[in-house]
């Protein structure tokens, strides 16, 4: 699912979409061939700038639930 997301203030590009969608550093490449222009600014995003997330092609991991006692 694509969806768009808005800069804090201080916010950088891995932060916010850690944040927000879970992604890793490594993603940040999909990210910028989403939002055309986005590289131009400045490595701390402007306040309340909209950065499209594209959608993830792998699902959410989920860890099983571990229990003391029975």
């Amino acid at each position: 699912m694509v969806r768009t997301v808005i800069s804090r203030q201080g916010d950088t590009l891995d932060a916010l979409i850690w944040r927000e969608a879970g992604l890793k550093a490594g993603d940040i490449s999909r990210v910028l061939a989403a939002n055309p222009g986005l590289a131009d600014l400045s490595p701390v995003l402007p306040l309340g700038t909209a950065v499209t997330l594209p959608a993830t092609s792998s699902q959410p991991q989920t860890r099983p639930l571990v229990q003391l006692w029975d």
